[in-house]
C-alpha cells in the first residue's frame, strides 16, 4: 500500500536528560530509560545495540514528556529521559532532578500529514484547507510537543 505524507509545521528537537540514580533501588546493569512515545521504537533499537555491547539491560517506560516529567518531578527514579522537548529537560535540570550539563539534543523530527488512503494527502497539505477528510488526529496538545505543533500548524 502507498502512503502519502506532506511535511508540515516547524522542526521538534527531542532532548535527552541524564537522570542521578538517586536511590538503591537502581541495579548495576540496568539503565531506566523514560522515552517519549513517538521515539519508543527508534529507542528500542539503539538499545538492542547498547545490550549487545555493554551486557547491560535497559527497562522503559513510555508517554508522552509532560506525563514523564511530571513522573520524575513526583519521585519516579530514571536514569535517563529522553524528551520530546527541550523545556521539561531543562525544568528538570534547573530544578535539581537531573545531572547538570547533561542535557543535549539527540534528533530533530518533523510533522508529517499522513494517511493510511493512497492519494488523500497533497505535497503541499491542501486536504487540510479542503475540509475533505472524516477525521484528524493530532497528540494531546497540553502533554505532547507533536500535540501543540500541530495545533500551531
Amino acid at each position: 500500500m502507498s502512503r502519502s505524507i506532506a511535511k508540515l509545521g516547524r522542526g521538534i528537537i527531542f532532548n535527552l536528560l541524564l537522570l542521578l540514580p538517586l536511590t538503591s533501588q537502581a541495579h548495576a546493569g540496568t539503565v531506566a530509560v523514560a522515552v517519549a512515545a513517538n521515539f519508543e521504537a527508534a529507542a528500542k533499537e539503539i538499545t538492542q545495540a547498547f545490550e549487545a555491547k555493554t551486557g547491560d539491560a535497559a527497562i522503559f517506560s513510555a508517554g508522552s514528556s509532560g506525563q514523564l516529567y511530571t513522573q520524575i518531578a513526583q519521585g519516579a527514579l530514571f536514569d535517563i529521559f529522553m524528551s520530546a522537548d527541550s523545556m521539561r529537560p531543562k525544568k528538570a535540570e534547573e530544578e535539581g532532578l537531573a545531572v547538570p550539563g547533561s542535557r543535549f539534543t539527540y534528533a530533530t523530527g518533523m510533522l508529517v500529514l499522513w494517511s493510511a488512503e493512497p492519494g488523500v494527502v497533497d505535497p503541499q497539505g491542501d486536504v487540510l484547507r479542503r475540509a475533505s477528510f472524516a477525521h484528524l488526529a493530532i497528540a494531546n496538545p497540553d502533554a505532547a510537543p507533536y500535540g501543540l505543533a500541530g495545533m500551531e500548524t
